[in-house]
């Protein structure tokens, strides 16, 4: 797929002013909106969304280097919300992180992504948070089950041609490797991410804290429910859509 394939969609961009406007309500205020939606949503609905949010992860994380093509994107983006993956990290360096919708379906509304210009300010937000990074290798000292033993860990996906920069390779404290017994050397980066991502959150309790949980709770309402602007608004409360 190349960048100019219709129905791409610039997802950090799309999400800054909807998230951005969750992240800037109190305590008060998010409980208010969330009361305002609720009672609009049936039993069902409301124990899917929670059950849903309750598994989401924290404690792994995917820092893309460079992404080219949309369809990859999307693919990676798919599988951190399949995983309950909650933040995807991406260094953009000279283009847009762009993800193809056909292939994100609706994974976009969910994961967090968070872009960065360059290397440096991605692994200095994830050495701040307690992220020890991961990089892909096919030579890696680790297996995929490995992962799922590191406290907190951030997976490290190199650019489809080019592979992993040396600034953050040179980050990375360790290597992993998805054993194969074909003839094939190596696989798509999506595929890779999603081996590795089911292997990394295996048996992981959901680790949102609570205010964190009633921001995406707040964000599914918002997004699922389909007179959600109409019903904030009749109270007195507004939010921006998400792209």
């Amino acid at each position: 797929m190349r960048r100019s394939t219709p129905n791409c969609e610039a997802v950090a961009e799309a999400q800054r002013a909807f998230i951005g406007s969750i992240a800037a309500l109190d305590e008060i205020a998010l409980d208010a909106t969330i009361g305002a939606l609720e009672p609009f949503a049936n039993d069902q609905r409301r124990q899917r969304l929670r059950s849903v949010i309750d598994a989401r992860l924290d404690s792994v994380t995917v820092l893309f280097d460079s992404p080219y093509d949309p369809h990859n994107g999307a693919a990676v983006l798919r599988s951190c919300d399949a995983f309950g993956v909650q933040r995807l990290h991406v260094v953009e360096r000279r283009q847009t992180f762009l993800a193809a919708r056909e292939v994100a379906r609706g994974s976009q509304r969910w994961v967090d992504v968070l872009t960065y210009p360059a290397g440096p300010p991605a692994i200095a937000r994830l050495a701040a948070e307690g992220f020890e990074l991961v990089a892909t290798h096919p030579e890696g000292e680790l297996v995929p089950e490995d992962l799922a033993r590191l406290p907190r860990v951030a997976l490290v996906l190199g650019n489809e041609r080019d592979g992993i920069a040396d600034d953050l390779a040179q980050a990375c404290t360790r290597r992993v490797r998805v054993p194969m017994r074909g003839f094939v050397e190596s696989l798509n980066v999506s595929v890779t991410a999603a081996i590795l991502l089911r292997a990394a959150t295996s048996a992981r309790a959901g680790d949102l804290t609570t205010l964190e949980r009633s921001r995406l709770y707040l964000r599914a309402l918002a997004l699922t429910l389909p007179r959600a602007p109409e019903i904030l608004a009749a109270r007195g409360l507004t939010m921006k859509e998400a792209g």
